[in-house]
């Protein structure tokens, strides 16, 4: 009876074992297709810059005789992709590497790019929430490897003076996440703002978990309006290029959805009640957009319950 037993949890172990190799061994084929169909495709900006489109947060590439910086560089599995792309631009291998957040497809080539030389430059939270184990849709990131980690670091920003132009790092606290910078290039006129903009594709993602408030995400495109112009060429995080004036109604949308929502807030309606009441659904437009509606109004819900937040790390 116990030799029946002990084999027959044998069989069912090897049967379940068997299952879940084959289940992950489909899950990563799956990966590898998806990311092998993917094409970067580089969109000159001016002269020495462009932005990439892949799979991931847009990149954005500034090349000249002081060396490739590269804004964010999506997934590991793209790299060569992107260095394809990057040397398809004339230009030299990545030198100096700027994480505009920690999300892993704004800082999954960190490693490789890291290994292969570059400075990797970023906000405080960036290297800290690298650093350990952050929680995400897709379960728990582990903590990144030595070589993905910023080895730069800032709190309010940087400014660097590369291939005749100056480029301008600011952090922008606590908005899609807490550790949030935009970029800007003075000479050029260009300016990445990382996922503190989705440009027509979703409406906003606000990590709450990574201490992303809807206040801040308001902020920074205030912020943002005031360093540019209409000519200025904005990078997104997700989505295509922008103007200033498609920049202002993004703004205008987080002002109206924040404004109904705290109104709501005010009179003592739950969570659900305002999302019956669809503030943004004027803008929830794309039935593929990775956040919907009712996601959007509960992180604003959410954030505005929060008191704001005061500056950390003051150095």
């Amino acid at each position: 009876m116990r030799t029946f037993i002990s084999t027959s949890l044998g069989a069912v172990l090897l049967a379940s074992s068997a299952l879940t190799l084959s289940a992950c061994s489909q899950s990563n084929a799956q990966e590898t297709d998806r990311f092998a169909a993917v094409e970067i495709k580089a969109q000159p900006l001016g002269e020495g810059i462009a932005v990439l489109f892949g799979a991931g947060g847009n990149i954005g590439v500034s090349y000249g005789p002081d060396g490739t910086v590269l804004i964010d560089d999506q997934f590991a599995p793209l790299t060569p992709k992107i260095q394809a792309a990057i040397a398809d631009l004339g230009a030299e291998p990545v030198k100096y590497l700027i994480n505009t957040h920690w999300h892993g497809d704004h800082t999954g080539g960190n490693e490789n790019f890291g290994k292969a030389g570059a400075l990797i430059m970023a906000h405080d939270h960036v290297r800290e929430r690298m650093l350990g184990i952050q929680s995400s849709g897709r379960g728990n990131d582990p903590a990144s490897p030595a070589e993905a980690l910023p080895t730069v670091t800032y709190h309010d920003g940087l400014k660097l003076h590369l291939n005749g132009d100056e480029v301008h790092i600011k952090h922008m606290k606590h908005a899609h996440t807490d550790g949030d910078s935009i970029v800007f290039w003075k000479k050029a006129n260009v300016l990445h703002m990382g996922d503190l903009y989705f440009n027509k594709v979703t409406l906003p993602f606000i990590d709450l978990n990574s201490g992303g408030n809807a206040r801040g995400v308001l902020a920074a495109a205030e912020t943002a309006l005031t360093m540019v112009d209409d000519e200025t060429k904005i990078i997104p995080g997700h989505g295509p290029m922008a103007t200033k004036a498609d920049l202002m109604a993004y703004r205008d949308m987080m002002k109206t959805v924040i404004g109904l929502v705290e109104t709501a807030q005010s009179d003592g309606k739950t969570l659900e009640e305002v999302q019956a009441m669809k503030p943004a659904a004027k803008w929830d437009v794309n039935p593929d957009g990775f956040i919907k509606g009712d996601a959007f109004v509960e992180a604003v819900y959410k954030s505005l319950k929060v008191a704001p937040h005061k500056e950390d790390h003051p150095h």
